[in-house]
This record gives C-alpha cells, sequence and structure tokens, in this order.
C-alpha cells in the first residue's frame, strides 16, 4: 500500500471512484459524438449541407475531443440559422410567419419548407421540410447545443481536460497520475468533487441533447419507411 494511502485510508475509494467517473465520461462523450453524426447525415442527405462527420480520437486528450466536438456542433448551430435566413429571404413574410405559428398544420409548414428548398436545392423531398421544420421549431435543441457547447468548453479547460483518451487502458497508478499530475494525494476528494460536479451537468445536457437528435432521426426514418 502506499504511504498516502496509509496517511489518507479513503484514497483507494476516493481513485476507483475517479476512474470511474472518468470511464462515464468518456462513454458519455462517445456517446454525443455518436449522436452528432446521426444528425450530420441528416443534414448532409436531406438539406444539402456539407458537414464533417467526427469520431474520437484515442490519441489525443479530453480537451481535444471536446474541441472537435464542439467544432461540429457550432456548425450544426450555423447551418440551421442559415435555413432559417434561407426560409426568411425566399418567402413572403406572411408565409415565413406561418413556420413559427403553433396554430399552424405541421403538414402545411412542411409543404411550404419543402417548395423553398426544392429552389435551394433544384429538387427536394417532403423530408426535406420535415427536417427544416423540425430543426427551426426546436428551441430545445438550439439550447440544449449551446448548452452542450459550454460544458463541453468548461471540460476541456478544467484538470479534466489535459487527461488523455487512452489511459483507460492502463494501470490504476497510471491513471491517477495522469488525472492528478503534480497534485497531492490529499487532494483526491477535491478531483472527485470537480469530476462529480461536471459530469452531472454534462449527463444531463447529453441526455436532452441526444433526446433531440432521436425525435428529427426517427420522424426521418418514419418518411423513408
Amino acid at each position: 500500500m502506499a504511504l498516502s494511502d496509509l496517511l489518507y485510508p479513503e484514497n483507494p475509494k476516493r481513485k476507483q471512484e475517479l476512474i470511474h467517473l472518468h470511464q462515464e465520461l468518456l462513454e458519455c462523450m462517445s456517446t454525443n459524438f455518436r449522436a452528432t453524426n446521426e444528425l450530420v447525415g441528416v443534414l448532409n442527405e436531406h438539406l444539402g449541407c456539407t458537414i464533417t462527420h467526427i469520431q474520437m480520437r484515442e490519441s489525443s486528450t479530453v480537451k481535444e475531443n471536446c474541441d472537435v466536438i464542439i467544432q461540429v456542433m457550432s456548425e450544426i448551430q450555423h447551418q440551421v440559422q442559415k435555413i432559417d435566413s434561407d426560409m426568411k429571404e425566399k418567402l413572403e413574410p406572411v408565409l415565413y410567419q406561418k413556420l413559427y405559428d403553433i396554430k399552424e398544420p405541421e403538414l402545411e409548414k412542411i409543404a411550404i419548407a419543402q417548395k423553398v428548398f426544392s429552389i435551394i436545392l433544384g429538387e427536394a423531398t417532403s423530408t426535406a421540410g420535415m427536417v427544416a421544420i423540425k430543426l427551426l421549431g426546436s428551441n430545445l435543441l438550439t439550447f440544449t447545443v449551446s448548452k452542450l457547447i459550454s460544458l463541453l468548453a468548461q471540460i476541456g479547460a478544467s484538470v479534466l481536460g489535459g487527461i488523455s483518451i487512452t489511459i483507460i487502458g492502463l494501470g490504476i497508478e497510471m491513471i491517477l497520475h495522469a488525472i492528478l499530475g503534480a497534485v497531492e494525494r490529499n487532494q483526491l476528494l477535491t478531483a472527485v468533487r470537480s469530476y462529480e460536479k461536471h459530469l452531472a451537468e454534462f449527463k444531463a445536457a447529453s441526455e436532452k441533447y441526444q433526446r433531440a437528435i432521436h425525435e428529427v432521426t426517427s420522424l426521418v426514418r418514419q418518411q423513408v419507411q
């Protein structure tokens, strides 16, 4: 047993907690990468976007992977804003207002959006209109992306940011060394609490983000069937 463990008997338990929290963080990030790629696929296929698919880089740090997903999320936000601008530019004000009127039938909104995309893309299916309306009308998706970007930036800037994705396959001491660096072992509790705070917020925001994307992709699958 390490001397620090003799001095601080709870350290072994906290070490295990820290490793478990790190694994949860990486699993959550991995799920977000997959969900983001699903949405990217829908945008590229149906709305004429050219957003690059992403993947977690195992040789990179948590911060570097956060930066990758932040970049594509920001591009998704940009594309949704562009869709809104295209609609506003090409539609009469009355028709544009109908897109955001909750009293208007969704099928009519989809038909309006489809006409715009037929002009932009040369040809467009009703799926394009449906996706556009779902994205434009989803304040949840827009808000959640902004929230997730903010949390990813916080995680990247925290003590967690410099940890390599690959450390999970290493021994406990190596993982702790990577996580804590020069931090004294008696500060493990502080590190665990920091991890718990970031992870709780990140998981909650990630679940909302993934649900919002699932709503869009499920509708697309139903439309295609």
